[in-house]
């Protein structure tokens, strides 16, 4: 008497884990393209936005100007620094936090949710890539901006070695910052369609808290103290002071660090937000 032959095991498709990296990062990457096209589109207020970008450049050189009013140094800070500081975050900040800082609300308020979710991504995926993929548009207009923003303002080369290797980093660091917060902002239309107050509000706040107005080293004690304890101080005075050497050795590395530890907690945050959004939107959707 023969032994029955073993049943073979079934076959089961490959996890998202066991697939390449490549292959994840395909359906984000076709996202970020999607969303950049869509950027070029709206030229007028690209254009716009880069002329305003210039003229904040120079008012706040002017101001500065002002400020120092004939003297070389003021709280060991000289003139050239703090109009390299203005011109550096402001660039960076246009990249950093783009016009727009999410398309969710639009999305909501279209129905276009609907088809987002039948996708093999996850919507906070999905939105992420989108908002990355507009804010890389930012650049090559930049590049042509650059040679007039160093013209009306003012420009250095990084403060040391160390400061030119982990300005990159810091700047990544800001965009992934920002970008979750926009994240975090459009994930608000599940519960309210009309985000444009609250929107308003928070491009004050963060760029007043960024530091991309005014560096935390000239506000009032307890101001910078509220700034530090806040995560938009990470999108532009991080990099910033990085890149001009305001933030050396040890304290590079301490500044990179609450960079990381504000992505991880806003990841952390958005992917709550995002359980309760999908709670609402299935129940309302039957």
């Amino acid at each position: 008497m023969t032994a029955a032959p073993a049943p073979t095991a079934m076959k089961t498709p490959p996890s998202s884990a066991r697939q390449p990296l490549g292959t994840r990062l395909r359906p984000h990457l076709a996202c970020a393209r999607m969303e950049f096209r869509a950027a070029l589109t709206y030229r007028t207020a690209y254009l716009s936005s880069f002329v305003m970008m210039l003229l904040q450049i120079w008012l706040l050189t002017v101001v500065w100007k002002a400020l120092y009013d004939g003297r070389a140094e003021v709280d060991g800070l000289g003139l050239t620094t703090m109009t390299a500081y203005a011109t550096l975050t402001t660039l960076q900040y246009q990249l950093v936090s783009p016009w727009r800082s999410s398309p969710i609300d639009q999305r909501v308020r279209e129905g276009k949710v609907a088809v987002d979710l039948l996708r093999p991504i996850g919507f906070p995926g999905q939105m992420l890539a989108g908002q990355l993929g507009w804010a890389s548009a930012a650049v090559p207009v930049l590049l042509v901006a650059l040679p007039f923003a160093l013209l009306i303002g003012a420009g250095q080369a990084p403060a040391s070695a160390a400061a030119g290797l982990a300005y990159p980093v810091a700047l990544l660091g800001a965009l992934l910052v920002n970008q979750l917060l926009g994240l975090l902002l459009g994930l608000v239309s599940f519960w309210t369609l009309e985000v444009s107050g609250a929107l308003m509000a928070y491009r004050f706040v963060a760029q007043f808290f960024s530091g991309a107005l005014v560096p935390l080293w000239f506000m009032p004690g307890p101001v910078r103290a509220a700034a530090e304890w806040l995560p938009f101080q990470a999108t532009a005075y991080t990099p910033a002071a990085v890149y001009l050497g305001q933030v050396e050795g040890p304290a590079i590395v301490a500044a990179l660090g609450v960079q990381l530890a504000w992505i991880a907690a806003l990841s952390a945050l958005a992917a709550y937000v995002w359980s309760r959004a999908r709670r609402r939107v299935m129940s309302q959707g039957g």
